[in-house]
């Protein structure tokens, strides 16, 4: 914060906002990507069936999503 460097100081407020946070990760390791991967795999799946005329196929494909390995080809 006493750099000077507008740059600095901006990192410096931004580390001092986040001063619970970053120790208690290295703590307790919890992230939400396994969340962020359940929300990727329902934006394609509503991507997939755009155009359905039936709502209650999007929710049983939805519900079927749950027990479904998606494997990434390549």
């Amino acid at each position: 914060m006493a750099s000077g460097v507008r740059q600095m100081q901006q990192l410096g407020k931004t580390l001092l906002g986040h001063a619970t946070g970053i120790p208690a990760w290295w703590q307790h390791w919890i992230s939400n990507g396994s969340m962020d991967g359940i929300n990727n795999k329902i934006k394609t799946l509503l991507r997939q069936t755009y155009g359905l005329r039936d709502e209650r196929i999007f929710t049983l494909k939805l519900y079927a999503l749950h027990h479904s390995r998606l494997t990434l080809l390549g």
